[in-house]
């Protein structure tokens, strides 16, 4: 089992937290995304998307998608529980993910991809559509402080896949000049938090 990846991809990142999280070790491969090598035939093969990362099985199927990678491992390894445990809890903790996807991280992945000179030459950059979702992950940002003020993780008690897709969300965002302003106390107490989880240095 190999995993295709490029550690500076947020993406990337939450592979390997979710994997640290699990005490799970898994062979890497780097890709080098600076001279497009993820748009080569040979990984094209791997992934037609042309995305970072892509699992590759032992039988030679190749899992792309960062979620799904997640998935498949938590059916591998149940323990620690990360997508929840009941129907109930795998319910509100996919809401909950979806939530931090959506409205969080992609929106502030969006911000990069359409401001920094790294895409320049890779996609048509939407300057006013950059800061459409540059104000949708301030308010996500402000809205999540409100839910952490009862709660110590994202979806509830147990630390979660949410919490580790809003914390790659937010770090990331730190390129493109998006941080917690100083108000959010909530947010601010979570994050501190989950950095300090030996898996966030993953």
């Amino acid at each position: 089992m190999k995993l295709h990846e490029t550690k500076t991809t947020p993406n990337s990142r939450r592979v390997r937290v979710f994997l640290a999280e699990k005490g799970i070790e898994v062979e890497t491969v780097e890709v080098d995304i600076t001279s497009m090598e993820n748009r080569s035939d040979g990984f094209l093969a791997k992934n037609p998307m042309g995305k970072v990362p892509v699992l590759e099985l032992d039988d030679g199927t190749f899992v792309s998608e960062s979620a799904a990678i997640c998935r498949y491992f938590e059916e591998l390894q149940p323990s620690p529980p990360l997508f929840g445990t009941s129907a109930q809890e795998r319910a509100e903790v996919e809401m909950w993910h979806r939530r931090m996807e959506l409205d969080l991280a992609v929106p502030i992945m969006h911000v990069f991809q359409n401001t920094h000179p790294f895409f320049a030459e890779r996609i048509e950059q939407l300057g006013d559509y950059a800061e459409r979702c540059r104000k949708t992950a301030a308010e996500s940002m402000l809205w999540l402080d409100g839910v952490l003020a009862d709660r110590p993780f994202i979806a509830g008690d147990e630390y979660t896949v949410a919490d580790i897709v809003a914390l790659i969300g937010i770090d990331f965002g730190r390129v493109s000049g998006i941080k917690i302003d100083d108000p959010l106390t909530h947010l601010k107490r979570w994050h501190d938090e989950v950095s300090a989880r030996p898996s966030a240095k993953a």
